[in-house]
């Protein structure tokens, strides 16, 4: 990412949104109100710079849509002779059903309570059709589709490669969003299988065979016992039938 443009960006989207707050604040003296509209603006500006300072600093990918409630037109606070503040009230991140607190520290303090729904767009891993527990996900099996992530509170994958060789744990359905609790790994060695352990130190490598003590998938660690010294170890499993200790 780079980092530049995201600096500047915000510290564009900081100035517009301070700049919006105290117009919402500055415009209604006037008529010695603030409306709901102005209420609803605050809320919007506030939302947009705190959404977008949230996925830069999460470093996150998506389009994200923002629908402020509606307040009752009969709403009607006093003006504000300092810059309306904004805060999230809803804990964790500004995604789902948020709520805003709209405060004016003036003369007339007041506060009020906005809600808003945040919508975030991502492209997620789905099923393309209907499958058993056991199956092992293959080119055309799933496909990326654009979903609400704030809706996805079982996690989700973003990437085909990180469901690609992977097995199912339970059936799905067509269209189903996969999470990483519907999948496991292969095993690539079963408990029982005979292996090459190689122990590597910097480029010194050592074999030796061994026996493996449970089942392992690519890239997880089983325990392996040493033929020759009968010595039960940890061991990475690097394929079929070899596995990697770290001398």
């Amino acid at each position: 990412m780079n980092a530049k443009p995201t600096f500047f960006r915000h510290c564009l989207l900081k100035t517009l949104a301070a700049f919006f707050l105290i117009l919402s604040g500055a415009s209604v003296f006037a008529d010695d109100i603030t409306s709901p509209e102005q209420l609803i603006g605050a809320t919007q500006g506030f939302l947009e710079f705190t959404v977008e300072d949230y996925l830069a600093t999460s470093q996150i990918d998506g389009r994200y849509e923002i629908e402020v409630a509606q307040l009752d037109p009969r709403l009607q606070m006093a003006a504000c002779d300092k810059p309306l503040t904004a805060t999230q009230q809803s804990p964790g991140a500004p995604l789902g059903r948020v709520t805003v607190k709209v405060r004016c520290e003036g003369e007339k303090p007041w506060t009020v309570f906005v809600g808003a729904q945040v919508k975030l767009f991502r492209q997620v891993v789905i099923t393309t059709r209907p499958m058993k527990r056991d199956t092992v996900l293959a080119d055309g099996d799933v496909s990326l589709h654009e979903q609400d992530v704030g809706l996805l509170s079982q996690g989700y994958l973003t990437g085909l490669d990180q469901a690609l060789g992977q097995k199912l744990v339970r059936p799905t359905v067509n269209g189903q969003v996969l999470t990483p609790q519907h999948l496991e790994q292969v095993a690539v060695i079963a408990k029982g299988d005979q292996v090459v352990i190689t122990a590597r130190s910097g480029t010194l490598a050592v074999r030796m065979p061994g026996e493996a003590l449970s089942d392992g998938g690519m890239s997880e660690q089983i325990r392996v016992r040493n033929l020759n010294s009968q010595r039960v170890v940890k061991a990475k499993v690097m394929g079929p039938g070899q596995v990697e200790v770290s001398m």
